[in-house]
């Protein structure tokens, strides 16, 4: 950001450069003092004769700590999406309006939804494996099949009853998961 009552020469003040610079309507940018590339090379050389004093097994355990911790910083891309995938079967719950459920019910009542969510990867059988194989070799084409178990409700809650915003009565039965696993 520039300030309109600041001046900024290019080069150093010369009588010719003022005059050239007042004539202008819009303020040159600030120049840069050139970097000391003396100052750089001592730094290198220091950490140079810091790390040559280092056993290459210590200098592994430093750098595998440094690449630790920078992997660790960007752990909130690919690393953290992997973990996330295989998260175990597992009954997990969110809090919704009866609107929200997508059913059709108009109603503000709210309601404990539980749901399952979560990787079948253990729990692989010979069907799976077989279905796998099938469809690697293409014998099976077309049809739209799994060939892993999918995590599933295996019981149901209570049935979930409500009013609608016309004071309608209504009932809901198999709503909101009790117990899941891998079918």
């Amino acid at each position: 950001m520039l300030n309109g009552s600041r001046k900024y020469s290019p080069v150093p003040s010369s009588p010719a450069s003022r005059a050239s610079s007042s004539s202008s309507s819009l303020p040159a940018a600030p120049r840069r003092s050139p970097r000391a590339l003396d100052r750089h090379g001592s730094l290198l050389s220091q950490y140079g004769a810091l790390l040559e004093s280092y056993t290459e097994g210590e200098l592994r355990r430093l750098l595998g700590a440094l690449v630790e911790r920078r992997s660790g910083a960007k752990a909130g891309g690919r690393a953290k999406r992997a973990r996330a995938r295989h998260k175990p079967c597992a009954l997990q719950q969110l809090e919704v309006s009866v609107s929200e459920l997508g059913l059709g019910y108009e109603s503000d009542e709210t309601v404990l939804f539980r749901y399952c969510s979560g990787t079948c990867d253990g729990a692989l059988r010979s069907y799976d494996l077989s279905l796998r194989s099938m469809r690697s070799s293409r014998r099976i084409r077309k049809e739209k099949v799994r060939a892993r178990p999918c995590c599933r409700p295996l019981a149901y809650d209570d049935d979930v009853s409500f009013l609608d915003a016309y004071n309608r009565y209504y009932t809901v039965n198999e709503l909101s998961a009790k117990e899941c696993g891998c079918v």
